[in-house]
């Protein structure tokens, strides 16, 4: 995958989002950006709750917003930044939780395309690219059921 033209601002929409983060709790501030087929930046941050287990990760509040607005096969590229909110070394790179990773692969297959993920550092130049695939290796998704793109065999 090559980086799109957009992904400075991506980064930069991703680490603005984390300035939303409502992170009380835990003190861990996650922002993630989401771009359309069409160049638009949808962002989301993570939200926590008093009891933990409803809390809700920046990269699904994005995902969700976009599904919300009727666009998830318009998902193209996802950027992730996030850390401890007190961090001396805000240069580590976080990637995305295991349910998060799940609902990537959704998307990924609902798109019908390959999506690049990208997870930057709060501040630097750090930045990591990955795949779904590789993140969320032998992914049960939506063409297990029979919706979507047929998924085919890998060699």
């Amino acid at each position: 995958m090559s980086a799109p033209p957009a992904l400075p601002a991506l980064i930069a929409a991703a680490r603005g989002a984390m300035a939303h983060a409502h992170a009380p709790y835990s003190r861990f501030a996650v922002g993630a950006a989401v771009e359309l087929t069409d160049g638009s930046i949808v962002t989301g941050s993570n939200f926590e709750n008093a009891s933990y287990g409803l809390s809700l990760c920046a990269e699904t509040v994005a995902l969700a917003s976009v599904n919300a607005q009727g666009r998830m096969a318009d998902v193209t590229t996802i950027v992730v930044s996030g850390g401890a909110m007190d961090a001396t070394d805000r240069s580590i790179i976080v990637t995305p939780c295991g349910r998060c990773r799940q609902v990537m692969n959704e998307v990924e297959q609902m798109a019908g395309r390959e999506l690049a993920i990208y997870c930057v550092a709060p501040v630097g130049d750090a930045i990591q690219e990955h795949r779904v695939a590789d993140l969320l290796p032998h992914a049960f998704g939506p063409a297990d059921l029979g919706f979507g793109p047929e998924r085919t065999a890998k060699s």
